[in-house]
This record gives structure tokens, sequence and C-alpha cells, in this order.
């Protein structure tokens, strides 16, 4: 009698346990979904400390006038790879933790070798707290190493991070590897010297309509502006390209 009631009962339960599975899945596939559209440039994100109003932008393509005069505008302020007088500037919101952005970091050097002089790559932060919490500290760090070593520096520091996201447990081994130790780096990272111009730039990033990482702009001298979000490849930027040179 014992064992029919619980062959019963564990009849009963299978059903329960077979939705209830269904529905777990269900929750892992959206909370999966989220975090890749997230780093591919797709969603958008806030933290605790957003305050900027988001603005109606185009997923991606090319914005109105409107839009395009959301985007702050390159200045000698900037990490710029390239010149300043650039007739066409690819503007990259980026993450340092988001594999997305280590992704696309050969592509954007990829841009720069293909159109020379004419292109310059400009690097701005936009770390996603929630999803990556080493980002906000190097991209604080990155700035400490730009002051004590310069553009080159800076640059050397994203490469290495990029190309090893491993390391960004170690930040202070990826600014020596740059060429930028000792006391000065090491006061400037631990007073957060630089914590306000990374917030600066990730909440303008979300006035302009960027909403995950790697999020970028192509703007030309007139002010025209596209946007393209996510790790594209070489091919998809190339035609927008030319027609910001062409315009």
């Amino acid at each position: 009698m014992a064992v029919k009631k619980g062959k019963d009962l564990l009849e009963k339960l299978v059903p329960i346990l077979l939705v209830a599975s269904i529905g777990l899945a269900f929750v892992v596939g959206i909370l999966w979904q989220k975090v890749n559209q997230l780093e591919g440039g797709g969603v958008k994100t806030t933290t605790k400390t957003d305050t900027a109003a988001q603005p109606q932008q185009p997923t991606s393509g090319k914005l109105s006038e409107e839009q395009a005069e959301k985007i702050v505008s390159v200045s000698q302020d900037d990490h710029i790879r390239g010149s300043l007088d650039a007739k066409v500037y690819l503007i990259e919101y980026s993450d340092f933790e988001c594999p997305f952005c280590s992704k696309f970091h050969p592509t954007a050097k990829q841009i720069l070798d293909e159109y020379g002089g004419d292109v310059a790559w400009v690097l701005r932060h936009f770390p996603l707290d929630q999803l990556h919490p080493k980002a906000r500290p190097a991209a604080e760090a990155s700035e400490c190493v730009a002051e004590i070593g310069g553009e080159d520096a800076f640059w050397a520091f994203a490469d290495t991070a990029f190309s090893d996201q491993t390391k960004l447990t170690d930040l202070a081994s990826i600014a020596a590897s740059a060429g930028v130790s000792g006391g000065s780096y090491t006061s400037c990272v631990s007073g957060k010297k630089y914590a306000d111009k990374v917030e600066d730039q990730y909440q303008k990033g979300l006035s302009a309509g960027i909403t995950g990482t790697p999020g970028n702009f192509i703007v030309n001298k007139n002010g025209d502006a596209w946007l393209i979000p996510g790790a594209l490849p070489f091919e998809q930027f190339k035609p927008i390209i030319d027609e910001a040179l062409g315009g």
C-alpha cells in the first residue's frame, strides 16, 4: 500500500517538476541573452549612478542632425589614435572587461591601417558595472597611466588589457608593461583621481545613445554621424566610413 501511495505521489510530482524545469530554463535563457546584448551594444543599460535622460535613438545607422549633436565633440582631451585633424573619427565607447570590446580592438586597428590618416580612433569609457566589476577600476587606472606616461602609454595599456583580459586582476602589471609604475601611479589610482572623468564619459555616452559595448560612432568633419553598435567586422564599417569620407 505504501509503495502504491509513493508511486501515485511520484506520478503527481513529475508534471510539476517538468514545468518548473522548463520555467527555470526559460529564465536562464533570458538572462544569458541580456548579458550578451549588453556586451554587444544592443540593449539599454543603467547603473545606480545614472542620471542622464535616455534619448530616443536608432539602433544603428545614420543619425539625425539633432541626434548627432548629442555626441561630445572630439578634442585634445580625448584619447586619440591618429590625427586630431582626421577627416573621420571612429568614436568607441568601451569597457576593458567586455569580451566583445576585446574582439573589436583588432578591427579598429584594421580600420586605421586601411584608411591611414583619413580616420582617427577615439576611445572613451563606458564600464558596464553590473556585468564587469573590473572595468571601471581599469578605466581609472588607464587615465592615471595616460597622465604619467602620455598617450603612447595609454594605448599600450589598452592594447595589453584587451589582448589578455585575465590581466585585469593585476592592473599595476599592465601599467608597468606600458612603462608606468611607482608612487605617482599608486597614489593616482588609490585616490581615484579620474573617477569623475570615467563617470562623465559614461553618462555622456548614455546621453548620446550608447546602450552597450562596444558602442561606436562614425563622425565626419561635417558633423554627420552614424551609430554602429557591437563588435561588427571591418566589412560592415567600410561602406559607412566610405560614405562619411565622401560627405
